[in-house]
């Protein structure tokens, strides 16, 4: 998961770059119903509200998008509980877009709801397979993408998924999503760039955080830094985890913190009642207004996605669907994107590990990312600094492009 060496290219307008620079442009419209598909012509996309994609009791029944002739299956949550998702209707917005942007002419896109079920999302694969999908692009919550790999792997069909809970990766089976691992790799790496050695963590008692913290000892451990200390806590309870990192680490000079934003108000106030005067360090989680505006958190450094492809894919979706989009939308942009991008280029071998794993990489809205062949990832990450009047930064750019693999 080390990023440190990467150096990426940008990306170009229309595109969707491959292998160090090369261009792959697709062109588009829109495809007749397959199977147990409905069409659904792109260009007479509504907003989000009213675009409910239900799957029947009986069988998936979806929609498509694209006249190409390469199937690429996609499985979102779009209902949970029988009322349509938010969050799932957003990400099938968003693949909407990216076939409008020129991918409707290579792929056709099968889209299916798993009803936020591990049990229908297996389903839902079943009936991508049965289509003829040559890939498929999600689901989004752990238990899906288990699910969904065994069938895959059984039609030896590859996975782009969307979870954060890397243990959902393997061969064949790749995560797009943004990886915690990732984000720590990054602020640590700078983090001893700048003379930081003797490093500490002040962490929740949550399964993100032992993510972090499992990271955070073995990047460490590879740049030639310490972990002093490793302190954690419970709800309401960071004031003594503070007091007992002060105590048991009084020469640290960077505390890790893998909290969210949403508790984070909390351990920033035991850090400034403590009096505690470190170089704070946090993932992409904090890229959030509310983190920008906490007293205790300013000078705190945090790694986080080149802002300027959201904000640029952000206006031009308010644009289409008179809606925000969730942050997460951009991974079923850049997947449909991706598999457009490699239908249009790389014939029969376009979904194979060589294609999907090259170590040049992509470059998609979020800036430029690679697939491991165990199927995690890496990006190109900023570091972003907090600064006063809850403004932040950027203090280290993301990289163009990777060097080595």
């Amino acid at each position: 998961m080390r990023a440190r060496s990467a150096h990426f290219s940008g990306k170009t307008a229309g595109a969707f770059a491959l292998a160090g620079g090369l261009a792959l442009f697709v062109g588009g419209c829109n495809s007749p119903g397959l199977g147990s598909f409905t069409e659904k012509p792109e260009t007479q996309t509504p907003p989000v509200e009213a675009q409910p994609l239900v799957a029947q009791a009986t069988a998936p029944v979806g929609q498509t998008y694209g006249t190409g002739a390469v199937r690429v299956g996609m499985i979102l949550p779009l209902t949970q509980n029988g009322a349509p998702s938010p969050i799932g209707q957003a990400l099938s917005n968003a693949a909407q877009m990216a076939i409008g942007d020129g991918g409707a002419g290579d792929v056709t896109l099968m889209v299916l709801d798993d009803r936020s079920t591990a049990d229908d999302a297996a389903s839902a694969a079943q009936a991508e397979v049965k289509a003829g999908a040559q890939i498929i692009l999600g689901p989004l919550f752990a238990a899906s993408v288990r699910a969904v790999s065994g069938v895959a792997k059984s039609a030896n069909t590859p996975v782009i998924a969307f979870s954060t809970d890397a243990t959902t990766a393997s061969d064949g089976v790749y995560l797009l999503s943004f990886l915690v691992q990732t984000y720590v790799d990054r602020i640590v790496d700078f983090a001893v760039s700048k003379g930081k050695k003797n490093l500490a963590a002040l962490a929740p008692q949550n399964d993100y955080a032992n993510a972090a913290i499992d990271e955070f000892k073995a990047e460490a451990s590879r740049v030639g830094a310490t972990v002093v200390a490793v302190e954690r806590y419970q709800p309401g309870e960071a004031a003594a985890a503070v007091g007992a990192l002060m105590r048991d680490a009084p020469n640290v000079e960077a505390v890790l913190i893998p909290e969210q934003p949403d508790s984070l108000p909390s351990v920033a106030n035991a850090i400034g009642t403590a009096g505690l005067k470190t170089q704070l360090l946090g993932t992409g989680v904090w890229n959030d207004p509310r983190v920008a505006a906490l007293p205790s958190m300013q000078g705190a450094w945090y790694s986080a996605p080149d802002s300027s492809g959201f904000n640029a894919f952000a206006k031009r979706y308010r644009a289409k669907y008179n809606a925000d989009p969730p942050r997460l939308a951009t991974l079923s942009y850049d997947a449909v994107s991706l598999a457009a991008a490699l239908a249009h280029t790389q014939n029969a071998q376009r979904y194979s590990p060589s294609v999907l794993a090259n170590p040049s990489g992509f470059n998609g809205a979020d800036g430029v990312f690679r697939f491991r062949a165990n199927g995690l990832n890496e990006r190109g990450l900023a570091v972003v600094q907090i600064i006063g009047g809850g403004g932040v930064e950027v203090i280290s750019p993301a990289p163009k492009s990777f060097a080595g693999g």
